[in-house]
């Protein structure tokens, strides 16, 4: 291998990994932003949010990977540009594209991992970080008194304490209302001092109270009759203790078999399968509905035709003024009717039935073929913005976090944005599944056939001088071939009419 293969990968390398982690970084702050609500106040353990950042880093590589390619090739010929290193390049006789051979190879290779990567890694991955996320996000905030205010987080119970030590542990001047047997809170328990602490298997919070009064109101269990006698207990304590059933603040992990079925979650090999049992389900319903449709119509087709058949050619034909219906006797008319409209209402309720659920599985059937083409698309787009990057950052000769950055984000949401749309057109039947999920890629293939000549040849990008001229030489070119042409009929015409005119 040549230095200047070497330099070039040199040069490649370390931008592209401080832009990919740069950019993982920024998608994971979004993620936390997004997700904010759920992490904070329930008590979480250091490692569920480690795992929870590591499964939502695997999944960000599918938009951290192009767009740090982009990125970082921008930033590598730019600097490379800026310095005269490709003049000096191009100068020794070695051209742009022998130059970028050994980054054609890197990114291929980066192509290909990240393709596997989305067949074998992504799914599992997927699988992990969805069932954790379900856990995260159904979790109860955590248990957590405020002095003077009321807390209704546990069901059935709203607890108030007008004080509480430093460490949380020792409230004072506790009221607990209980209304777990009604709507109404019928009992009251004070104490002027509670200390809590929680059961070894953290599925129950006891509150150790002192020096307090039980109320209940006796009306709340017993018979609807008013006893004036009768209307509070009281019970007086020096020691008691209540307990609280804190199985809900539990986070309790999900069996993964329950999303294995995602759509996400599966590779092609899976999705393959899962598509041919899908087509298979859509056929039996379709063939099922016409099973059930079709006794209602051939019953009336069959007895036409039999009636048809039992009419002699010598029999008239009877035409009837106002339909059908006067062929029925009155006395069945109503009964008649009703009997259509019945059987019309049945056979309209099987087929919005059975449309709902064409639509249910066809709806998965699109999803499946989304994702099929997904992990191709990942793939093909590293090497696609790669060559977008490369020839645009020799073109505009400019390095650092500067202008390669602000070229690079207009550039990867032209990207994006197209991306987003088509597919989002695919999930809704629009266009083919295909066609949406390639539509970005197939779009800036030109623009980097375009943006490669032009770094290749060393012209400018926005030189509107020679974008003038060619548009001049275009509209000469137009202008000689269809005057040429309408001489040709013009002359044609008047030749015609000369012969006529001798003619005559």
């Amino acid at each position: 291998m040549k230095k200047i293969h070497l330099l070039i990968l040199k040069a490649f390398i370390r931008p592209f990994i401080v832009t990919f982690f740069i950019v993982m970084f920024v998608l994971l702050m979004l993620f936390l932003f997004k997700y904010i609500d759920d992490l904070i106040g329930k008590g979480f353990e250091w490692y569920v949010i480690l795992e929870l950042l590591a499964y939502q880093s695997a999944v960000q590589i599918s938009m951290a990977m192009p767009l740090s390619m982009l990125l970082s090739s921008i930033m590598t010929f730019g600097n490379l540009g800026e310095s005269y290193e490709l003049v000096a390049i191009k100068a020794a006789g070695i051209s742009l594209r022998k130059a970028m051979t050994p980054l054609f190879i890197l990114v291929g290779l980066f192509s290909g991992g990240a393709f596997l990567f989305s067949d074998y890694i992504l799914p599992v991955v997927n699988l992990k970080m969805g069932a954790l996320l379900y856990d995260v996000r159904i979790k109860q905030a955590d248990f957590l008194i405020k002095p003077g205010i009321f807390n209704n987080t546990i069901p059935g119970y709203s607890i108030r304490a007008k004080g509480k030590s430093k460490d949380g542990k020792i409230l004072y001047d506790l009221m607990i209302y209980d209304h777990k047997s009604s709507n109404t809170a019928s009992n009251v328990l004070l104490a002027k001092e509670g200390y809590i602490y929680n059961s070894p298997d953290n599925n129950t919070m006891i509150l150790k109270l002192k020096d307090g009064v039980r109320y209940e109101d006796s009306r709340a269990r017993n018979a609807k009759v008013y006893n004036p006698r009768q209307q509070f207990t009281r019970f007086y304590f020096d020691e008691t203790e209540q307990k609280f059933d804190m199985s809900a603040f539990q986070m309790k992990r999900t069996d993964e078999n329950l999303f294995k079925s995602h759509h996400m979650m599966l590779n092609l090999k899976q999705l393959r399968q899962y598509t041919d049992s899908n087509a298979v389900q859509m056929d039996s319903l379709r063939r099922t509905v016409f099973k059930e449709v079709q006794s209602y119509y051939y019953h009336f087709n069959d007895y036409y035709k039999a009636k048809d058949t039992l009419l002699s050619p010598s029999v008239p034909v009877v035409t009837y003024q106002h339909g059908f219906i006067e062929a029925i006797p009155n006395d069945k008319r109503t009964m008649a009717i009703n009997s259509a409209m019945n059987q019309v209402r049945y056979i309209k309720d099987v087929l919005n039935i059975k449309a709902n659920e064409d639509t249910f599985y066809r709806d998965k059937d699109i999803r499946y073929n989304i994702e099929f083409q997904r992990k191709f698309t990942l793939a093909v787009s590293c090497l696609l913005l790669f060559c977008i990057g490369a020839p645009l950052g020799a073109i505009i000769r400019k390095g650092g976090l500067g202008l390669p950055v602000v070229m690079a984000i207009i550039f990867f949401l032209i990207y994006h944005i197209i991306s987003t749309v088509s597919e989002k057109s695919a999930k809704e039947g629009n266009i083919d599944t295909f066609w949406g999920m390639w539509m970005a890629i197939f779009t800036l293939s030109p623009l980097a056939v375009f943006l490669a000549y032009k770094a290749a040849t060393d012209s400018a990008l926005f030189d509107i001088e020679q974008y003038r001229l060619k548009a001049e030489k275009a509209i000469t070119w137009i202008k000689n071939r269809f005057g040429a042409r309408s001489r040709k009929v013009v002359q044609a015409r008047k030749s015609l009419h000369d012969d006529y005119t001798l003619s005559s």
